[in-house]
C-alpha cells in the first residue's frame, strides 16, 4: 500500500515536472567546443561506426553517484545539428511528416537493444537496460538494470517502487528521457547522438501547433533553421536579455492558449448542433484562434534573424528616478583619475566659479564616470576631465542631469568593457550629454537607448559596435554637432511616436544610416523627424530606411470602392503592360485574390485599424497594382527597395541641407514585411 502511494506521488511529480529541461540546460550552458562528433563527407551512410577520431566524450556526474557516466552530447556546434537535421533526419519533409522521418532515421542508426541508459526526470535518475525500441512511437522498451542503481533527493524510490512505476508505464519510456551510458568502444556513439538530436528537437525546435501550420513549405527551412539559429544566438550572447525573456513568455502564452483551443475544439464535438453552448464555444474558439495567430506571428518575428534586427523589441526599463535630494541641494561631480593643481585652477575658472556672486556649490570628486552618474540626483552635473576611462557597467540615467566633458571629445574617452545589453540607458525627463567620446565593445544592444523623456547629445563621438542610438516610442532625441559610426546594425533607430532632431551631425560606416520602424499590432503616432545640415555617408545599405508593413497597404487599398479598384486593374494592365515587362495575367489575378482574402481576414481587425488611419496614410506609399505586386515579391524575399518618395512623408517636419554620399544601396529605401 505504501509503495502504491509512493508510485502515485512519483506520477504526480512527473506530471508537474516532466522531462529533462534542467539537466539538458545544465549541460547546454557549458562552453561550446569544436569537434565533438562530425559525419564525414566521404561516408553517405550515417550509421557507420568506423570513425575512431569522432568518438563522443563522457559526462562525469559531480560528487559520488551510483549512476554511471553518460555520453556528453549536448555541446554540439550549430553546424553539426544543422547538418544532421537537414541532411539525415528531416531533409525536405513537411510538418505532418516529421514524426515519420524521425522514426525512419532512428531505425537506421539506433541499436535496437543491448545498451544501458539513465532514465532521467526532474525527480530521479535510475539505470535501465534497453531490450527493444518502438521506432514509430519514439519509445524504448526497458527493464531495470542489475544491480539496481537510483539517485534521488527523495529516499522513497525503492526497487519495488520503481518496478511498479515501470509496470504502470508498460515498460516503455520516451527516448528523450534516456541518456546512453558511456562506452568507449564506439559502438553506441551513433545511438547516443541520435537520441540527443531527437531530444534537442522536441525540447527546442518542435511546437505543438506545427502540424497545423501550412504544409506546402519545407519544414526545415520554415521552422527548424530559424529556431536553431535563435537557440545558438542566445547561447552566444547575440540576443538582448530582454528579448529572450519576451520570447520565452510569448512561447508560454502561445502554448497555454493552444492547449485551451484544443480542449475547446474537442468539447465542441460533444455539443448539440445549433445549441447555445455550441455558439458560445464557437465565439470563444475564434477569439483563441486569433490570439494564437498573433502570438505565433510575434514568435516568428523574433525567430527570423532579419526581422529580429529590424523590429527589435520594446524593452521596459526598470530604472527608478531618485528625484531631488531631501535637502534640495544640487551637487557638481568632478571625474578625474588624478587632480593636478593646474587642472583644478582651470576647472575653478571655467566651470565651478563662473559667477562670483553665485551661492556655494558642493563638489564631489570621483575616479570614474560611472560612480559619479550613479551618485547623481535630479539637477546634478557631472564634469569629466580628460582621460581614457574603462567602464564595466551600464550608465543608467533616470534623473535630469548634465554629463559633460571638459575638453575635446577625443580627449575624454569612455570605453565599455565586458559584455552587456546597453552602454547608456536614458529615462530622465531632460538629460544632456556633451563633449565625450563613447566607445562600445562586445555589446548586444546599441550604444545609447532613450526609453522616454528627452536626451540631448552635443559635440560627442559615438563609436558603436551593434546598433547605434535607439529612440523608443514617446522619447525625444536631439543630436547636434556629433559623429556616429561603426554600427553593425542601424546608426539610428527611430520608433513610432518618437521625436528626433538631427543638426550638423554625421552618421557613417554603419549597416544602415537611419532606420524608421513600424509595427503590425501596435497603434502609435508617426514619428516626427527634423534633419538639418547632416551628412549621411558610406553606409553599407541605405542612408534612410523606412520599415513598412504590407498589410497596411492592403487595408488602405481595400478601403476604396471595389468598382474603382477593378477599373484600376484594367487600366494598369492595359496602359503599362509594356513597361511592366508583360506581367503574367495569372499573377495579377492571384494578387487581386490575395488582396480580397486579406480584406476578409482583416474585417475582424477593422476596429483596431480604425484608430491607426493616420500612420497608415503616412507610412504607406503604394498607389498602383504594379507597385503592389513588386512589393509583394520583395516582401517574400525579405529585402529592401529604393524609395525616392520617402521624403514626401509628413514624418519629416524639417529636411534641409542634408547630404547623402556613397551609401551602398542609395539614399532612401523601404523594407517591406
Amino acid at each position: 500500500m505504501a509503495d502504491g502511494v509512493r508510485v502515485g506521488r512519483v506520477m504526480e511529480l512527473e506530471a508537474m515536472a516532466p522531462g529533462n529541461a534542467d539537466w539538458a540546460a545544465e549541460e547546454e550552458r557549458a562552453p561550446l567546443e569544436k569537434g565533438m562528433f562530425q559525419v564525414e563527407d566521404s561516408c553517405s551512410d550515417c550509421s557507420c561506426h568506423d570513425k575512431p577520431d569522432n568518438s563522443l566524450q563522457n559526462f562525469v556526474p559531480e560528487g559520488k553517484s551510483p549512476i554511471p557516466e553518460i555520453f556528453q552530447t549536448s555541446q554540439l556546434l550549430f553546424y553539426e545539428r544543422f547538418r544532421a537535421y537537414q541532411d539525415y533526419i528531416l531533409s525536405d519533409c513537411k510538418a505532418s511528416e516529421v514524426r515519420e522521418f524521425i522514426a525512419e532515421f532512428l531505425e537506421k542508426v539506433l541499436e535496437p537493444s543491448g545498451w544501458q541508459a539513465v532514465w532521467h526526470t526532474n525527480v530521479f535518475e535510475v539505470l535501465v537496460e534497453v531490450t527493444d525500441v518502438d521506432f514509430s512511437a519514439l519509445k524504448a522498451v526497458v527493464k531495470l538494470a542489475e544491480p539496481y542503481a537510483c539517485e534521488s533527493e527523495v529516499n522513497t524510490f525503492t526497487l519495488e517502487c520503481m518496478k511498479e512505476l515501470l509496470e504502470l508505464k508498460e515498460y516503455q519510456l520516451p527516448l528523450q528521457e534516456l541518456w546512453v551510458v558511456f562506452d568507449d568502444s564506439g559502438v553506441f556513439d551513433q545511438t547516443a547522438l541520435a537520441i540527443e538530436h531527437v531530444r534537442f528537437f522536441y525540447q527546442y525546435i518542435w511546437r505543438s501547433w506545427d502540424e497545423e501550420e501550412d504544409d506546402e513549405y519545407d519544414y526545415f527551412v520554415r521552422c527548424v533553421e530559424p529556431r536553431l539559429r535563435l537557440h545558438y544566438d542566445i547561447l552566444e550572447d547575440r540576443v538582448p536579455s530582454g528579448l529572450i525573456v519576451d520570447y520565452r513568455n510569448l512561447l508560454t502564452q502561445c502554448e497555454e492558449s493552444y492547449r485551451k483551443f484544443l480542449n475547446l475544439r474537442s468539447s465542441l464535438s460533444t455539443c448539440n448542433s445549433g445549441s447555445e453552448q455550441e455558439n458560445i464555444s464557437m465565439v470563444e474558439g475564434l477569439k483563441l484562434y486569433s490570439e494564437i495567430e498573433q502570438l505565433k506571428q510575434k514568435l516568428k518575428l523574433i525567430e527570423n534573424p532579419l526581422l529580429r534586427y529590424v523590429f527589435g523589441y520594446q524593452k521596459n526599463s526598470n530604472i527608478q528616478a531618485k528625484g531631488i535630494r531631501p535637502n534640495g541641494q544640487r551637487i557638481t561631480h568632478v571625474v578625474s583619475p588624478t587632480m593636478m593643481s593646474g587642472l583644478l585652477r582651470s576647472l575653478l575658472r571655467d566651470k565651478l566659479c563662473e559667477e562670483p556672486f553665485k551661492e556655494d556649490v558642493e563638489i564631489q570628486f570621483h575616479s570614474d564616470p560611472l560612480s559619479a552618474v550613479n551618485a547623481c540626483y535630479e539637477g546634478d552635473t557631472v564634469i569629466v576631465c580628460p582621460g581614457h576611462y574603462m567602464v564595466h557597467g551600464t550608465f543608467s540615467i533616470a534623473d535630469s542631469i548634465e554629463l559633460e566633458g571638459y575638453g575635446l571629445p577625443d580627449d575624454i574617452v569612455i570605453e565599455k568593457k565586458g559584455k552587456g545589453d546597453t552602454f547608456v540607458d536614458c529615462t530622465g525627463v531632460d538629460i544632456k550629454i556633451s563633449s565625450i567620446k563613447f566607445v562600445q565593445h562586445d555589446a548586444v544592444e546599441g550604444i545609447l537607448i532613450i526609453h522616454r523623456g528627452k536626451t540631448t547629445v552635443e559635440n560627442c563621438v559615438l563609436q558603436c559596435e551593434t546598433t547605434g542610438v535607439t529612440v523608443r516610442t514617446s522619447a525625444e532625441f536631439l543630436m547636434k554637432n556629433s559623429d556616429l559610426y561603426g554600427a553593425k546594425g542601424a546608426g539610428l533607430e527611430i520608433y513610432p511616436g518618437s521625436k528626433c532632431i538631427l543638426n550638423d551631425s554625421g552618421i557613417h560606416h554603419c549597416k544602415e544610416g537611419i532606420l524608421i520602424k513600424d509595427f503590425l499590432d501596435e497603434h502609435y503616432d508617426i514619428p516626427k523627424i527634423s534633419m538639418v545640415n547632416n551628412v549621411i555617408h558610406n553606409n553599407e545599405g541605405y542612408g534612410i530606411v523606412l520599415v513598412k508593413p504590407t498589410i497596411f497597404s492592403d487595408l488602405k487599398e481595400n478601403d476604396q470602392d471595389k468598382t474603382e479598384e477593378s477599373e484600376a486593374v484594367k487600366t494598369q494592365t492595359s496602359g503599362e503592360a509594356d513597361a511592366a515587362g508583360r506581367m503574367d495575367l495569372e499573377e495579377l489575378i492571384h494578387c487581386a485574390t490575395d488582396k480580397t482574402e486579406i480584406y476578409e481576414r482583416a474585417a475582424d481587425l477593422s476596429k483596431q485599424v480604425e484608430g491607426n488611419c493616420e500612420i497608415i496614410n503616412e507610412l504607406v506609399v503604394a498607389s498602383t497594382l504594379k507597385g503592389h505586386v513588386k512589393k509583394k515579391r520583395l516582401s517574400e524575399l525579405g529585402i529592401t527597395q529604393a524609395d525616392d518618395n520617402l521624403m514626401s512623408q509628413e514624418m519629416f517636419v524639417a529636411f534641409v541641407g542634408n547630404q547623402f554620399k556613397w551609401n551602398g544601396k542609395g539614399s532612401f529605401g523601404t523594407f517591406l514585411f
